[in-house]
Formats: C-alpha cells, structure tokens, sequence
C-alpha cells in the first residue's frame, strides 16, 4: 500500500522589519570595529595596525633596506586584509607622510603626496619600510604573549587584536574616521608632552584637566600654526568634544619700499595649501578683498611659503583679518574623541584615554613578564642540568658510551641520582631543591636531552664558571620578574622607565603654539567708553545702566523710580565705572571671578537684573561674598593691598596686583582649609586697603579687633589660610571686617573727645552740656573741630533688632591676633550680632529678619552710645523671629544725587 508524498516544512515567518534591523546593525558594528575607529590602546584602526604587523613579521624593518610598496601591500592584502590594494596603499601612504602624522611610522621612499593634495605615485615606484619608532615602540615584544592573537580573514593564520604600544598613539597620531552613525577626530600632540601627562596622571589618576593642561597645554600639529585661546581645547579633553580654532602663522614684512607683503610660512591642519591659494586668488578678482597687488606660493621641500603682496595703501592688519575671515588661514579642529574601549565605541575624554592606555601597558608589562619568568626559569633549570653533568662529567660520559643508542642514553641519565653537593649553591640559586632526593640529584627529559646535547668545549673550566655566571644572573632576573608581577609599583616603575626611554629617543619640539584667541580682547575694541551704573543686591542680583539713563535733576528734586526688588532683597552697592573697568566677584568659599563691566547684564533702572552666581562657573549653593570694582588701568593697582577675612578669625593680605590674571574658571583667593583638612570658616569680607588704615574685626558674640593695617604682612601667595586675625572664644565666629582711617590722637585725647562730643550732643536734644571751662574751649578748639571732621562711626545690629552706633575713636589699637575688647553688650535681651560696618549719617539701613520683614531707616536717626552697650529697638521683631541681616543703602536719592554731582545744573 502506496503512501502518500509528506509536504515540505514550512519555514517560520521572518518580520521585515525585525530582520532589516538585525541584519543592518550587524553591518553597522562590523564598520565600527573592523574598519572605522582606532583602538584606545594602540591607537590603530584594523588596517593600520595589519600593515605595521606585516611590515614587522615580514622583515621590512627599520635598518633594512626600503622594500616596494606593491609587495607591501600584496602581504598586507593576501594575508590579512582584503579590502582591496587602494585602501591598503592609501592608508599605508598617510602613515609615511611627516603633514599628516606627527609622528610617521612608516620610512618611506618616493612621492608620497604634499599638502597639496597631490597624489602619490603608483606603488610599483614607492618604497618603505617600518620608521625606528614603529619597531621599537609599537611592535616591540609582540612575540612575548603580550596581546592576543585571532584568526585572520580565512583562518590560515592568526594576527594581533592589538599592538603593544609603549606610548599613547591615539594622542600623537590622532585619528579621523566616519563609521555608521558615528565619526571620530581625535587631533595630533606632541609625543614628549603626551608621556608627561601620562607620567602625571600615573603619579595621581585624580588630577585635574587643568593641571594636565599645564603639562600637556593642547594638540600639537605636524604643519604647526597656531591654535587660538584654550577653551575649544578644554572642552575636548574634559567632554571628549570641542571646536580648536586653527591660525595659519603669518607675518607682515617689508619687501620694498613702503611695500608690505603678507608671509605665511605655516597652514591650519588638514588645510590644502593649493586650494587655500586659489581661494585667495577668487577673493581677490571678486573685490571681497581688496588691497592684495600680487599672490606667490614659494614652497619648496624646506617648508612652506606663500607671499600676498599688498598694494601701496593697503593695511596689512586689514586685509590679513579679512584672510582670517574669508578664508582657510583660520579655521576650526572639530575634536569628536572616539574611540573603541574595550571593544565598544565611546567618546573618551583625556583622562580616560590615559587612564586606558596605562591599564593596556600593565597588562602587556605583566604578560610579558610571565612570558619571560618561564623562559627564564626553563633556562635556569636547564643549566642546572649542565652544571650536574659538568661536576659529574667522567660518569656521565660513561653511561652515555655505554648506551646502545640516544634514546637509551637520556633514559639512563634520567634513571640514576646524580650527587649534587659541589652544585648545591647553585641548585638552591632557582629553588629547584625538590629534585634533590637522598641519594642525589634527578634529572629531568629536558635536562637530558640538553646534556646530550652539550658541545665538548662546555666542559673547559672558563665555560663551567660561564654557566655559574648565567645561572646567577637568571637568579637575578627571576627575583625581579616575581616582584613585578607580585608588586604593582615595581611594574609602574618598568612602565614608567619605558615611557621616559620612548621621550629620550623619539621626543621632538612643539611646532604648534597658543596665542590668545581675539574673540577674548577684541570685543573691547568694538565697545565704546561709558560710564555705567552698576548696582547689586542684598541677594546677588547685578545689573549696568547707562550714567546719561539718569537725568539731571536741581537738588531738592523727587529722584526716580529704582530697582525693583522682590521681597527680602534690596540695593546694597551701587557704583560708577566704565564698561572696561574691571570687577572682581569673591564667593563665600574663597574663590575668586574677574569680570568686565560690559559683560554685566544690561538693565534699566526698573530691571532686576540677573543673579550674578549664574554668569561665574560656580558651585551650586555658593555664594557672593563681596564685589570690588577697580581703575581700568592696571598699572594704578601697584601699591594697594586686598584684605580677606574668614569667620574662623583667620585675615590674609595680598598685593591687589595678584589678582590682574584671573582667568574664566576663576582662582583661589583664600585658602578655607588648614593642612588637616579642617575647615576655617567662610569668606566673611574682602576690602581694598592702604598702608596707614586700619583693620576691624567684628565677632557674633560682641568683640572686635582693631589693628594697623601695616601689622599685617603681604602674603607672596594665594593659595594660604593666612594668619590669626582675632582670638575666639568657644563658637563665636567673625561676622564683619571692617576698614578705619587712622587717627594720630591718643587713648586720653580720645576720651576726651568722645566726653565733649557726647556732652554736645545732649545739648542738641535739649540737655544742657556739663562741661567745665576747660572742655568748653577744646570743644571750640581747631583740634576739635578736625578730630570731628575725621570722626567714623561703627553701626551694630544685633539679632533682636537692636543697634546702636559707636564712634571710631572709641576701638583702641592693639596687636592682631589677641581677644579684642567688647563691642556690644549681647543679652538674651538684644541677641548676638549680625552686622557690623562703618555709618556714615546720611546712609540708610536695611534689616532683613527670618520671617521675610524688611525695614528701612536712616543711620543718623540710630543713638549714639558706648562700645559696651545693648543699643536701641530699631526693628520689632516676633516671637521666634530674628534678624538676619543688615547692610547700608543709599537713599532713594542718592542714584540721582551722583548723577548731579557728575553734570547736573548747580542751584
């Protein structure tokens, strides 16, 4: 009975969608791995790194003679990448040409292209060979088991992962290539300063971009130029990615009389210098740029050189910015750093790269040591074996005679003991003491065989010291080989002694240097002189207004409308300088900003303005200490002090000169920490200072110091904690600092003008003044009247709202650092102290409390009193509540009282 056909197997649906994604993303890696982006240890792409390998196993070294091209390459293609000769050959010429790579690995012979973007010649009229810097340190110990091998194309042989690269190859040589979604474009560096970074972070892997920026400042180009300002390159090596602005070098020389040529003797990286020309020349004829009488390209092998003759009149600065700006003479390095780590594609920024690189070289330092502790011990064992045969050399060639053949002849050396004592040093030189029985030594097959093999002139007495000598020096060895692998400093000191010997031999001078990019002073040029209004608030709010915003008015006049302020905020500075003027912005955590006046958001009077926190890269939750606006004019700096005071009670002084170069990111000003790591407090206050004035330091919990400025040393350095300002007491901190003009009269003259001016007062409110004949004519004296001229008061709140004002005259000068005298009397009553400052009368106060209340008085209207007095009520505040602070204000007048004074109609 017949049975019927069985129908074929359905095969399972495939989703189109699903298998294009699959099949399309297995393409995507393989262009990413196996062709497009470099390596982060090697720095190599496939191709790169098959032609080196090739080169090297094939024998096309450094000190051999150059060998064709086409038989590079055929090696290169028929073994391990078919790809095509083209690819081959094109990526084996850039790494030979001295303009494309900062450091060429390959030596070649021939035309290999220009910047010209002229081609090379065929590959059956080039030759090369490996350049000394490839072998020794690339190829170097490949055969060590330092890197794994794979499989090739067709699995008939097996070729390097990765090369084992003694210096960070990536960094020199750069990298450019475009993968499926993804492209890298990693700049070139100069080879010395990339093995000092490297040496840097190895000593601290927590070290900042700026301090490697210090050590290694940015890419260093094989065609030179010049890179402008350095934020492009940061941005590159702390986020893997930054836009580098490229100069070509140029300069302005006579050629004839009142003749001037345009003389560019280096080009922008990458840049075609023919295309560059004839862009020039398009310029030119299309009277974009006008003033160039004549163009030249005088190139020649010794380097680059193209003459832009300018016409009678031109200005040379003139037509080289619009060069600058019209053509490739300046241009940008778009640095995209990506790379394969760890077989997946990352941008890396540089410390990661490093950090990569010195990981790869410790493995290839500890594969490489094992490799050679077993060569070393087989040898060491070895020898052992020839030394027992040396010291029993009569029976040993006895039962070698008397064996019928080789093969019996090992099994009777390895079947007997052999006696050891006149070896036993040696024996115990490689630990090789478990071969030793009772009865003498066992040799082992390979030992055997080595003493059948053991030529006769082995068995002299300078040979048999030879193999002592060996044998102590593989000891040697041995030891060291353990304690590299054992002792990770002992393997960074090995990696570290490779990297320096890289440096020595192959280390070159940069060709690329830095000028400050244009964009950071060139802007002033563009800015007009003008007076500004520059005002900030109690919360950090800033803001310039033109001086003319503010009409003139006859004095006696209404003013006008301000800053509007949200609540709890309010005007604390208000100041005049010019848009150059400078300003210097300290923080609470001992940083410093430095900022131009023009850079200040612009306002009208009604405006806010912008927090200033946001315009500085500061920390978050970082705050605005003080505001210090100073001459434009730099060179009147010389001769003025700064002053910082902390909380702890600590005070510094510096030259203000040491702070005319602050850059972006800001530096430190004053050092916040002791040598244990300790805190000192917080910025409390920064104040510009002369010789002859005073210092003031005010503490929550009643006392203050005050002493001469001129007690104070200036500090060489910024980066200090100072020295002791004042002596606290249990928790009490430094609120205020303060600084006081200086007064020639003494303890008792000053109590004595204190006495009259207080009796004085009285009689103002109506008290009659008790003062005897003689107060009554100093009280009329000149004397008097200029002490009352001179005369500063310190205003004083307290948490309770209380206050009181204390003339100058009644701080006495004592020697820093001591406990001070009293300042107010703090009781549960009135509370601690929250604010301190010189008062002149016609200011104003405003107090902030907790609860969100503000108030608004003026100074004159706050009593008189002693230093050891509660003070006033000048706010009321609740139950719970306190005041928080306190600062002076100018009235609502005061904004239009300096425009008055500056041009206003007199009454």
């Amino acid at each position: 009975m017949s049975q019927a056909p069985s129908e074929p197997p359905v095969s399972p649906l495939i989703n189109l969608e699903d298998e294009m994604r699959r099949s399309y993303l297995d393409y995507a890696m393989s262009v990413i791995v196996s062709r497009a982006l470099p390596d982060a240890r090697d720095g190599l792409k496939p191709v790169h790194r098959r032609i080196l390998y090739a080169m090297g196993d094939g024998g096309y070294d450094w000190n051999k003679p150059h060998r064709k091209s086409a038989r590079i390459v055929g090696d290169v293609m028929g073994v391990y990448h078919p790809h095509g000769d083209s690819a081959i050959y094109d990526a084996m010429v850039r790494m030979a040409q001295d303009f494309s790579m900062r450091l060429p690995l390959i030596d070649g012979q021939g035309n290999f292209g220009s910047m010209d973007a002229d081609p090379p010649a065929a590959m059956r009229y080039t030759e090369a060979r490996l350049a000394k810097v490839a072998a020794v340190a690339l190829l170097e110990d490949i055969d060590k088991d330092t890197v794994d091998f794979v499989p090739n194309y067709d699995e008939s042989t097996t070729e390097p992962s990765v090369l084992p690269a003694r210096f960070p190859n990536l960094l020199v040589n750069g990298a450019g290539g475009i993968a499926v979604g993804m492209a890298t474009n990693i700049p070139t560096h100069n080879l010395g300063e990339v093995i000092d970074a490297t040496l840097a972070w190895i000593a601290d892997p927590e070290i900042t971009v700026d301090q490697l920026m210090a050590i290694m400042p940015g890419p260093d180009f094989p065609t030179g130029g010049v890179i402008l300002g350095r934020a492009g390159v940061r941005s590159a090596y702390e986020t893997g990615r930054g836009s580098i602005l490229m100069r070509a070098a140029c300069a302005i020389e006579e050629i004839r009389k009142d003749r001037e040529a345009i003389v560019v003797t280096e080009i922008p990286y990458q840049v075609n210098k023919a295309k560059l020309v004839e862009r020039i020349a398009d310029l030119v004829n299309e009277k974009t740029i006008e003033g160039i009488s004549d163009l030249r390209d005088e190139s020649d092998r010794d380097g680059v050189r193209i003459v832009i003759e300018l016409k009678r009149d031109a200005s040379g600065e003139v037509v080289l910015n619009q060069l600058y700006r019209h053509t490739p003479l300046q241009t940008s390095f778009g640095a995209n750093m990506l790379a394969l780590d760890a077989g997946r594609p990352d941008v890396m920024p540089l410390k990661r790269i490093l950090g990569a690189f010195v990981a790869f070289r410790e493995e290839v330092i500890r594969r490489r040591t094992a490799f050679e502790l077993a060569k070393a011990r087989e040898r060491a064992h070895l020898l052992v074996g020839l030394a027992i045969a040396v010291a029993n050399i009569d029976p040993i060639i006895a039962a070698i005679r008397n064996a019928p053949n080789p093969e019996e002849a090992r099994k009777a050396l390895m079947g007997r003991a052999w006696p050891a004592d006149a070896v036993a040093p040696l024996i115990a030189l490689v630990d090789d003491a478990a071969a030793i029985g009772e009865d003498g030594y066992r040799l082992s097959d390979a030992q055997a065989r080595g003493i059948l093999e053991l030529r006769l002139q082995r068995l002299t007495g300078l040979e048999r010291e030879k193999i002592g000598d060996e044998l102590k020096q593989l000891v040697d060895k041995i030891a060291d080989y353990l304690k590299i692998l054992s002792d990770r400093a002992r393997l960074l000191e090995v990696l570290i002694g490779e990297l320096e010997a890289v440096k020595a031999e192959f280390d070159t001078p940069r060709r690329t240097r830095f000028e400050e990019h244009a964009g950071d002073f060139d802007i002033e040029d563009l800015i007009e002189r003008e007076d500004m209004v520059v005002t900030v608030t109690h919360a950090g709010y800033v803001k310039r207004t033109p001086l003319s915003t503010y009409r003139a008015q006859k004095r006696g006049g209404r003013g006008r409308s301000g800053m509007a302020t949200r609540d709890e905020d309010f005007v604390s500075q208000v100041f005049v300088a010019s848009t150059h003027a400078p300003l210097l912005v300290f923080t609470g955590r001992g940083m410093v900003y430095k900022l131009k006046v023009h850079r200040l958001p612009f306002g009208q009077p009604q405006a806010r303005g912008k927090p200033l926190v946001n315009m500085l890269p500061v920390e978050a939750g970082e705050t605005v200490a003080a505001v210090l606006a100073l001459p434009e004019d730099e060179s009147e700096w010389e001769g003025r002090s700064i002053l910082f005071a902390t909380s702890g009670g600590s005070v510094r002084r510096n030259d203000l000169s040491d702070f005319t170069n602050v850059k972006a990111n800001g530096k430190i000003a004053m050092k916040l920490e002791d040598e244990t790591g300790a805190s000192l407090g917080r910025l409390v206050g920064v104040h510009t200072c002369g010789e002859e004035q005073d210092v003031l330091l005010a503490t929550r919990m009643g006392q203050c110091i005050r002493f001469p400025v001129a007690d104070l040393r200036v500090f060489a350095g910024r980066n200090s904690i100072g020295v002791r300002g004042i002596k606290l007491a249990g928790a009490d901190e430094v609120i205020a600092l303060s600084i006081l003009n200086p007064t020639d009269a003494d303890a008792d003259e000053r109590e004595r003008y204190i006495r009259v001016a207080a009796a004085l007062r009285g009689a103002e409110d109506g008290e009659a003044a008790d003062l005897d004949a003689d107060l009554q004519a100093y009280a009329q004296s000149e004397r008097f009247a200029a002490l009352q001229a001179a005369e500063e008061f310190i205003l004083t709140v307290t948490e309770k709202g209380f206050g009181k004002r204390t003339s100058a005259y009644a701080y006495r000068r004592t020697g820093r650092g001591g406990q001070g005298v009293a300042n107010v009397d703090v009781t549960a009553k009135n509370g601690p102290a929250v604010a301190v400052f010189p008062a002149p009368p016609d200011l104003q106060i405003m107090m902030v409390t907790d609860g969100g209340q503000l108030i608004r008085c003026p100074v004159h209207g706050v009593r008189i009193a002693g230093r050891k007095t509660q003070g006033v009520t000048l706010i009321r505040v609740a139950d719970g509540e306190r005041v928080v602070s306190a600062a002076p204000i100018l009235d609502d007048g005061a904004e239009d009282d300096a425009e008055d004074d500056a041009g206003g109609d007199p009454e």
